[in-house]
């Protein structure tokens, strides 16, 4: 039961991160973010928010710190948002199954071009 809880708290506060990412956080240190997944602690103390970001690492680096700025606000929107005892904190990733699936197709057509050419 437990499992299905911290689920459905994840799916919200994923929601709801969305929302004021896309509404409320003006910094333009932020492109384009998408929040892939949150991943929440048993006992909702802890919300693993991971994110993918378009751009090159100096966009990565940039963006991930102007999420650890804006950190706090998100968390006291979350707790104003969601009804919980208590706000988890807030941890940010970087996915990276999104590059990981990028590079396996690449790797994945070039060894189908290769052997296009194998037959002619």
């Amino acid at each position: 039961m437990g499992n299905i809880r911290t689920n459905r708290v994840g799916e919200q506060i994923k929601k709801e991160l969305s929302q004021i990412l896309q509404q409320e956080i003006k910094d333009p240190r932020i492109g384009f973010v998408t929040i892939t997944g949150v991943e929440v602690s048993g006992d909702l103390s802890i919300a693993k928010v991971f994110i993918s970001v378009l751009g090159g690492d100096e966009q990565k680096v940039d963006t991930m710190r102007a999420l650890e700025k804006a950190k706090g606000f998100m968390r006291s929107e979350i707790g104003r948002r969601i009804t919980l005892r208590h706000t988890p904190d807030l941890v940010f990733k970087f996915d990276e199954s999104v590059e990981y699936g990028s590079r396996i197709e690449s790797l994945l057509n070039q060894i189908n071009q290769g052997k296009g050419e194998d037959r002619q």
